[in-house]
């Protein structure tokens, strides 16, 4: 759509509203450079689905480099939003509407295969009026050649619309975009304001207000100049629900289980976990330590179990591999410990953006000699908040080693649960951790349990 197209279109209160087409689910994207808050728009649209009762999966883009060149193939950093109509437990398969900041970003997606045939795309349009000739080249050979090939492709003015309400439209084209998508899947709009109210929570009263704003600007362009519209049937649950991706569950799992100490050390993906324990851990009397390595962390964590503190290491798939002969002395000295390992691509250092299920062998036989451990693997966001509660309760239990193999899908992704309702009995210590009895020998075995005493 160009900009004669939009300056003359009518205003909303003078077109008939567009009829909305039922669906059952739809599956979305929002790309962009990195930075540009294509992931929080995403998150927040899943968050807004959710708690109107629809069914929800987000799956995160991350570019493979830290900080990949600005609007480059291999780029695009953004998020997917599948939302349903019943339970949603996977990303699906190809996207059928995609919002892209940049036509290169885009053409990363298509070309790794991720859109379906004839899907819609909104692109931002303001690279058609670039002061590079080169650039202006690029988009509009990218806008025929899609066309050709049979996407709906519609121009949007993202930059320019932006601009009437922030300096830098980098930090508002998010909420713009949100706008548009919560009018075409005919989302709760004031839902919508109170999440951004939650977003931008610790801002000043003006930043709330201007996201606000662009928020309902996106709304009314999406009115005006859109001719598509959708609704996804919602089903009320019957509980209250959470809406958080496998980390931050895993770290309120690692709370809720009693546990006192997190020691890790930085990888991809499982850092977040224990970014979130950070901030909360403490204030509920636990500590979050960061090593210097992945074997300190361990060590710190063992330590601190054989002290009488129960303890929890977070990893990935080499800092798991690095934890091996530390592993091996807590099984041999039946020192209780919970370890997760949040799966990434490998083999060694591998691909920590990329997901991959191949770390359940290493898990069970990696250490050397015989040293058996409990290995167990959550299947969805819920379960990856009582898993840790469970292998908590076997460690204690049987003083031994349980691991937990998270992976990078379930570690980004968010998915409504019902809200935990919390028991005491979680912080219960499963075994009698008293002294024993004076004049009792070192290795004096329990009958019933067959552990020493």
């Amino acid at each position: 759509m160009n900009d004669t197209a939009i300056l003359v279109a009518p205003p909303a209160q003078l077109r008939t509203p567009r009829p909305a087409t039922p669906v059952s689910e739809a599956i979305i994207e929002v790309i962009s450079d990195s930075g540009e808050g294509a992931q929080r728009c995403g998150q927040s649209l899943g968050a807004i689905a959710a708690r109107m009762g629809n069914g929800i999966w987000t799956t995160e883009i991350i570019p493979a480099e830290i900080q990949p060149p600005a609007r480059s193939v291999a780029g695009a950093s953004g998020i997917r939003i599948r939302i349903g109509s019943g339970h949603i437990s996977n990303g699906g398969d190809q996207t059928e509407l995609v919002v892209a900041f940049n036509e290169q970003v885009l053409l990363g997606r298509v070309n790794a295969g991720e859109l379906k045939p004839g899907a819609k795309i909104l692109l931002e349009n303001m690279w058609a009026e670039h002061r590079d000739p080169a650039v202006v080249a690029s988009y509009r050979a990218t806008v025929e050649a899609l066309r050709k090939d049979g996407y709906q492709v519609h121009e949007i003015p993202l930059e320019e619309r932006c601009r009437e309400w922030v300096n830098d439209p980098r930090k508002g084209k998010n909420m713009f975009v949100l706008g548009i998508l919560c009018n075409v899947y005919g989302l709760d709009a004031a839902l919508a304001r109170e999440q951004i109210r939650r977003i931008f929570g610790k801002k000043d009263a003006k930043v709330i207000a201007d996201n606000i704003a662009l928020f309902k600007a996106g709304m009314s362009w999406a009115e005006e100049h859109l001719d598509f519209k959708y609704c996804i049937p919602a089903q009320r649950a019957s509980e209250p629900q959470i809406v958080v991706n496998g980390n931050t569950a895993i770290a309120l799992g690692v709370m809720a289980s009693g546990m006192d100490i997190c020691a890790m050390y930085p990888i991809t993906p499982a850092t977040s976990a224990s970014h979130y324990l950070s901030e909360a851990f403490e204030k509920i009397g636990g500590v979050v330590h960061q090593a210097e390595d992945e074997i300190a962390a361990c060590a710190f964590a063992v330590g601190a179990s054989y002290a009488g503190k129960c303890a929890v290491t977070i990893t990935s798939g080499p800092g798991y591999s690095l934890k091996q002969e530390v592993l091996g002395l807590a099984v041999m000295a039946e020192i209780p410990l919970v370890v997760v390992n949040v799966q990434r691509g490998g083999p060694s250092t591998g691909q920590p953006t990329k997901v991959e299920q191949g770390d359940a062998l290493a898990a069970i036989f990696g250490s050397h000699g015989d040293a058996p451990k409990v290995v167990m693997a959550p299947c969805s966001i819920e379960d990856c908040f009582y898993s840790v509660i469970t292998a908590r309760k076997i460690a204690e239990t049987f003083g031994m080693v349980v691991v937990i193999l998270s992976d990078a899908s379930l570690s980004t992704a968010q998915q409504p649960f019902p809200r935990p309702q919390f028991s005491e009995d979680w912080l219960a210590p499963p075994v009698d951790l008293t002294p024993v009895h004076p004049g009792a020998k070192a290795y004096d075995w329990d009958r019933t349990t067959g552990l020493s005493r």
